[in-house]
């Protein structure tokens, strides 16, 4: 009783899933072949004519769409098409027999599937079979075709990151079934890429497929397994301008601080203000990317780059110091003056106004105090002479000097800001040169 109603329900299917131009003496065929294939048929075990003959199973895949790629949480979802093709011992006829008829389609479920499942899926629900169609031709070949939305781990790596590449790898094989009852082989070397959409943010480098025979601890038999291994590198142009060109230009506006007068009084506001702004980025990439152990190169060269940053603006302050020295500084020391004043100031074409550049101002001496040409030496016989006016020549003396100490400290003064003018331009290229070599390092990566 069970057997005929299991026989009503096929050939109600049948009749269900064929065209109508077929119901004529063709569907009659085709019902006829269904019921001779089906009568003694079970999908409940494997269809070798020998239990211990291996079933070969050859699996391709279709590569459709890159659904989401989540770094977070390191997991690839996928739309897939996936081709199974095996022989079915117990599914082959005469086409002569039947009209001709060489293939019939009918529902997947009524024939035996082999239990082939992504090994590493990422997805909390349990498989779900795809209600498609399979065909069987006459010699027994069966080919099942079902599209497949796959959740698989991945393991991002970040360290180049805007310009990194992934491997992702999808493996395939049978759950229960070991190597010598289901063996699993990839049609050609790779999967195909003819129906691809493309990723706005990746680009499909390929997909080789790579066939595995391992051995489990649970079961002594092997396993065999298909691996295809997505290689996917990212597209950068939108991380390059929305994230590193902006810090390019900050990295380049910084050293411009040792070339603000020091009177602006903006020298250090410039700094701080900058490395604001580097740590406004570094929050935002810190928030668009996964916790990893490795940073990314792009977080390197900002930590990098606001290191700079707070250096110059420390030696900012310490030039600003030696601006402001007043006039009771000590002298420049005499190494410095030679060194720094003398040679890296002609270097540096670092001079007065209206001097020439290359060449230093020649060092003052303090002038002497020499008497009047014409005076007569000795004692001097002429009462009304200046000679005898003592309080005179003591205040005369007490002016002179008061005007060159005066004169001293002034010149002291004017050695320290020069000196400070000279320390400004020889910072200003040595962080220019770091921030453009740094910059130039990081952009050659997306080339």
């Amino acid at each position: 009783m069970g057997t005929k109603s299991h026989r009503l329900s096929l050939g109600f299917l049948l009749l269900l899933f064929l065209p109508s131009e077929c119901r004529g003496a063709e569907g009659r065929l085709a019902h006829k072949l269904f019921r001779d294939l089906f009568g003694n048929y079970t999908s409940a075990l494997r269809p070798v004519a020998d239990t211990d003959q291996t079933l070969n199973v050859t699996l391709e895949v279709t590569l459709s769409q890159i659904i989401d790629m989540d770094e977070r949480n390191q997991v690839l979802t996928l739309y897939l098409w996936i081709r199974q093709e095996w022989t079915d011992a117990y599914l082959h006829w005469d086409p002569k027999d039947y009209g001709d008829l060489d293939a019939i389609r009918i529902p997947s479920s009524l024939v035996w599937r082999p239990d082939i499942v992504l090994y590493n899926k990422a997805d909390t629900q349990p498989p779900a079979s795809a209600s498609t169609n399979v065909v069987v031709r006459h010699d027994g070949a069966v080919r099942w075709d079902a599209p497949a939305i796959t959740r698989s781990s991945c393991r991002v790596d970040v360290s180049a990151f805007p310009f990194d590449a992934q491997r992702c790898g999808l493996t395939f094989g049978s759950w229960t079934h070991g190597g010598h009852q289901l063996d699993v082989r990839p049609r050609g070397s790779s999967a195909s890429l003819a129906d691809f959409v493309e990723n706005v943010e990746w680009r499909v480098l390929g997909m080789p497929a790579r066939r595995r025979v391992l051995t489990y601890g649970c079961c002594s038999e092997p396993y065999p397994d298909v691996t295809f291994t997505l290689l996917l590198r990212r597209r950068a142009a939108a991380y390059v301008c929305n994230l590193l060109l902006p810090c390019v230009f900050i990295s380049l506006l910084a050293p411009l601080a040792f070339h603000l007068p020091a009177d602006s009084g903006e020298k250090v506001s410039l700094g701080v203000t900058v490395l604001l702004a580097l740590t406004v980025f570094q929050l935002i990439l810190a928030e668009s990317m996964p916790p990893a152990e490795s940073v990314p190169l792009i977080g390197k060269y900002y930590m990098a780059t606001m290191t700079m940053v707070t250096f110059s603006t420390a030696l900012t302050i310490l030039i600003m110091n030696l601006h402001y020295c007043g006039p009771s500084a000590h002298p420049v020391p005499a190494w410095a003056r030679v060194l720094l004043l003398q040679h890296l100031a002609r270097g540096l074409c670092v001079r007065e106004r209206g001097e020439p550049c290359g060449q230093s101002r020649p060092l003052e001496s303090a002038p002497s105090l020499q008497p009047p040409a014409g005076l007569p030496a000795g004692p001097c016989h002429e009462p009304r002479c200046l000679c005898h006016q003592e309080a005179l020549l003591h205040h005369v003396a007490s002016i002179a000097s008061t005007f060159h100490s005066h004169r001293a400290a002034q010149r002291c003064h004017e050695d320290w800001k020069r000196l400070a003018r000279v320390m400004d331009r020889f910072f200003l290229g040595i962080f220019f040169c770091m921030a453009l070599v740094m910059s130039l390092l990081v952009l050659v990566q997306a080339l």
